[in-house]
C-alpha cells in the first residue's frame, strides 16, 4: 500500500526536523552560573588519576631504553626552568607497587599513564629493534593495576618521540611518522591488548604542534612559524586515524576495546555576549583549539573558520597555497569517525574578544585567530600562571563539544590546578575548592544530556612539569625532589577527592563541608607529615622553624629589593 500524498509531506517534513534537532546549535547567550549542585554520578561513573612516562617514569637511560625528544631537549641548558630534566623525576619505574597502593588507598576505578615509545622501540623503527625490559615494565605495571581492581587507560604517544626519528626524518614535521607510530601501536595492541580496553592514540596534540613546532617552548624546540604546527598537526591527525582503523579491523573482535583521542581545550567565552563579533572570535578560539583535531575526526575535515581565515591569510602574504594542508576526499572518510571516545582535557578559560591582525610578511597560529585573550583578575590563580580556575567555563565546553559533535562518549582525561611555591605545603586547600566546583560543573553538564563516562584527575604525583620542570606541582601527593627515594606524601585534596569518589558526588552541602574541614585538619601540620619519613624526622624541629622564616625571609627579601628597584628608578 502506498501512503497518501499527505502523510509522505508529513513524513518529509519529521525527516527534516530530526536532522535539524541533530545538528543542534550551542546556545552562546545561555550561561547558567547558578548555585553549586547537590547529587550523585550515574551509577558506573569511573573516577581515576593520571600522569604520563616522560613525567613520571625516570630511568631514562635504563633497560635498553632509546633517547627520547623531552630527553635531549631537556638535557639542553636554558630549555627548562632551572635546567631540570626527567632523568629520575618520581622513580615511577621503580615504584610501581608503591604508587599502585597510592590509588588503591583513594579507591581509584582507573588510571591513566602513557606508554614510552623509545621504552618499547628505541629508534622508534620497530624493524631496527623490540626492548623486551620495556615490554615487561608496563606488563608489571598493568598486571598490578589489574590485580588491584584499577582499569588501565593507556595513552600512546605522550609527547617523548623517539630521538631517532627526529634527527632522522624532521619528526612530526614528516608523513613518514605515520607508519612508524602506527607500527609501534600495533606493538602494543598485540602485547597488551588482551589486558588494556581504553586507548588513547595521543595525549593534547595541540601542544606538540604549536608548542613543539612553532614556539619551540617544548621538544624538539623547533620555532617554524606560521606552517610548523599545521604540518605537524596534519600528520598526527592522520596518524591517528590509521591506527584506529588499525585496532577497528585487526584487534577490535578479538579484544573488544575502545581507542579514542585526548584533546585539550580551554574554554573561550565572548567578552561582550550581545556582541556577534565577539561571539564569533569566541567560537573562533574553540575552533582553532579543541576543533582543529575534533572537526576532522568528527566530520572529515578542519573547521571551515580555519580553512577560511588561513587560507586568507595565506592569499594575502602572496602564498599560492593556504598555510593549512588539505585533506583528499579520500582522506576524509577514511578519518571520519575514528573515535570510539573523545578524551578531554581541561584547566581554564579566556574571555575572548575579536582583534584584526593585520597580514604581513610574518604569520603565525596566533595571529592566523584574529583574536585578543583576556582574563577577570578576580579569577584565582594559584599555580601555573596560565591557569586560572573559572569553573563555569567547564560545563560551556562539555555542552559545546555534546552539540558540535553529536554528543560522543566522554572521557574527562585530564583536570586539575597547580601550585607554584617555594615552600612545602601539604594544605592544599585551593586544590580541595578547584576539584570540588570543577566536577561539580561536570556533574551540572551531565544533567544537561552530556555523555560523560568518567574522570581523571590530573595528576596523581607531582611531577616533571615539561618547560616549567619542577616549579609547578600538579599532584593529589607531594614528591619530595631532592630526597634520592623520592618519598610521596599526601596533600590534604587526597582525602577531598577519596570521599568525592565513595560518595560518588555531592550528596548534602553538611557533608561536602565537612570533608573539606576533615581534610584540612589532616595536613595541619605538613612538617609533621613531611616528617614521618626517617630521613628528614631528625629535621622535624628544625623545619617547623626553619620552613616558614625561610618563606617569609624571602618575602621579605623580594620586597626589599622591590622598594630598592623603584627608588633607583625615580
Amino acid at each position: 500500500t502506498m501512503l497518501p500524498s499527505s502523510a509522505v509531506g508529513v513524513c518529509h517534513v519529521l525527516v527534516l526536523v530530526l536532522c535539524l534537532s541533530a545538528a543542534e546549535d550551542f546556545d552562546w547567550a545561555k550561561n547558567d552560573r547558578g548555585s553549586f549542585y547537590y547529587g550523585t554520578f550515574p551509577a558506573g561513573f569511573s573516577w581515576g588519576a593520571g600522569g604520563s612516562a616522560y613525567q613520571t617514569e625516570g630511568a631514562w637511560d635504563t633497560d635498553g631504553k632509546g633517547l627520547s625528544i623531552w630527553d635531549v631537549f631537556s638535557h639542553k641548558k636554558g630549555k627548562v626552568q632551572q635546567n631540570d630534566t626527567g632523568d629520575s623525576s618520581c622513580e615511577g619505574y621503580y615504584k610501581v607497587k608503591d604508587d599502585v597502593s597510592l590509588m588503591k588507598e583513594l579507591k581509584l576505578n582507573h588510571y591513566r599513564f602513557s606508554i614510552s615509545w623509545p621504552r618499547l622501540i628505541p629508534t622508534g623503527i620497530k624493524s631496527d629493534h623490540v626492548n623486551e625490559k620495556g615490554i615487561q615494565y608496563y606488563d608489571h605495571l598493568i598486571d598490578h593495576l589489574l590485580e588491584n581492581k584499577i582499569t588501565p587507560i593507556v595513552t600512546l604517544y605522550h609527547w617523548d618521540l623517539p630521538q631517532v626519528l627526529q634527527e632522522k626524518y624532521g619528526g612530526w614535521q614528516n608523513i613518514s611518522m605515520v607508519n612508524h607510530f602506527n607500527e609501534f601501536a600495533n606493538l602494543c595492541f598485540e602485547r597488551f591488548g588482551n589486558r588494556v580496553k581504553y586507548w588513547i592514540t595521543f595525549n593534547n596534540p595541540w601542544s606538540v604542534a604549536v608548542e613543539g613546532y612553532e614556539t619551540g617552548e617544548h621538544a624538539p624546540g623547533l620555532k617554524l612559524r606560521g606552517t610548523g604546527a599545521y604540518k605537524a598537526a596534519h600528520h598526527m591527525i592522520k596518524a591517528h586515524a590509521k591506527v584506529w582503523h588499525t585496532y577497528d579491523t585487526q584487534w577490535r573482535a578479538k579484544q573488544k576495546g575502545l581507542i579514542g583521542i585526548s584533546l585539550s581545550g580551554d574554554w573561550g567565552e565572548p567578552v561582550d555576549i550581545s556582541n556577534q563579533k565577539d561571539i564569533e572570535a569566541a567560537e573562533r578560539y574553540v575552533q582553532f583549539y579543541l576543533g582543529w583535531f575534533a572537526t576532522p575526526i568528527f566530520h572529515g575535515d578542519y573547521p571551515q573558520v580555519m580553512k577560511d581565515f588561513i587560507g586568507r591569510k595565506s592569499a594575502q602574504q602572496g602564498l599560492g597555497t593556504s598555510r593549512l594542508p588539505a585533506f583528499s576526499p579520500q582522506e576524509k572518510s577514511y578519518m571520519k569517525g575514528t573515535c570510539d571516545f573523545l578524551g578531554i582535557g581541561h584547566f581554564t578559560t579566556r574571555y575572548i574578544t575579536q582583534k584584526n591582525n593585520p597580514s604581513g610578511r610574518s604569520s603565525s597560529y596566533f595571529t592566523d585567530r584574529d583574536l585578543a585573550e583576556l582574563v577577570d583578575p578576580r579569577w584565582p590563580d594559584p599555580g601555573s600562571e596560565w591557569l586560572y580556575s573559572v569553573p563555569w567555563g567547564f560545563r560551556r565546553l562539555l555542552n559545546f563539544v555534546k552539540t558540535q559533535y553529536g554528543n560522543p562518549m566522554i572521557y574527562v582525561t585530564e583536570n586539575g590546578v597547580s601550585e607554584k611555591m617555594l615552600c612545602t605545603e601539604l594544605c592544599d586547600d585551593w586544590r580541595i575548592h578547584y576539584y570540588k566546583d570543577y566536577i561539580n560543573e561536570m556533574l551540572k553538564a551531565i544533567r544537561d544530556g552530556v555523555n560523560v563516562k568518567g574522570y581523571t584527575a590530573w595528576s596523581l604525583l607531582d611531577k616533571f612539569e615539561w618547560d616549567e620542570g619542577y616549579s609547578e606541582r600538579f599532584g593529589l601527593y607531594y614528591v619530595d625532589f631532592r630526597n634520592k627515594n623520592k618519598p610521596r606524601y599526601p596533600k590534604a585534596s587526597v582525602q577531598f577527592y577519596k570521599r568525592i569518589i565513595s560518595s560518588n558526588g555531592f550528596p548534602n552541602q553538611r557533608e561536602v563541608e565537612n570533608w573539606r574541614r576533615k581534610a584540612v585538619e589532616t595536613c595541619s601540620s605538613s612538617n609533621q607529615l613531611l616528617a614521618a619519613d626517617p630521613l628528614t624526622s631528625h629535621m622535624e624541629m628544625v623545619t617547623e622553624i626553619v620552613v616558614p622564616t625561610v618563606c617569609t625571609l624571602s618575602i621579605l627579601l623580594s620586597a626589599i629589593f622591590l622598594m630598592f628597584l623603584l627608588r633607583r628608578r625615580n
